[in-house]
């Protein structure tokens, strides 16, 4: 029985499910729905992927608006941080982006005048009343 759909994009993984029991040394019985009532439920430790779970790789779902193309745009919310390094004899202005979807440990760096050019509103007037 196949888990999923056929050829090229068949999942190599299904799950993650919870272990039940070990039966011996090198194989374990897993917790498996109704519907793959046709697989063996006992598989040897080679075949099982331990399931990590780390809240910083979760994406808040609220956040995403995901288009018919699979695709979502990510946009920026404030700038953290500024830095200017050089390169031979040029300066180089970074930023730090810090993005919707992310939390600030996924803020980026990115060029500041391409920064600027596309969202303007980020960046404080440079002009000041005199």
């Amino acid at each position: 029985m196949r888990l999923g759909k056929k050829g090229k994009i068949c999942p190599r993984y299904v799950g993650p499910k919870k272990i039940r029991k070990r039966v011996c040394k090198v194989s374990y019985e897993l917790d498996f729905p109704a519907e793959f009532a046709a697989v063996c439920p006992i598989f040897y430790i080679s075949l099982l992927k331990r399931c990590v779970r780390d809240p910083a790789f979760v994406v808040p779902l609220k956040s995403v608006v995901v288009k018919d193309s699979f695709s979502y745009e990510d946009v920026p919310v404030e700038i953290l941080d500024r830095q200017v390094g050089r390169l031979r004899n040029k300066n180089n202005a970074s930023v730090k982006v810090l993005w919707r979807s992310q939390s600030v440990d996924g803020a980026t760096w990115e060029a500041e005048p391409s920064m600027k050019a596309k969202c303007p509103y980020l960046f404080p007037s440079d002009s000041t009343p005199a």
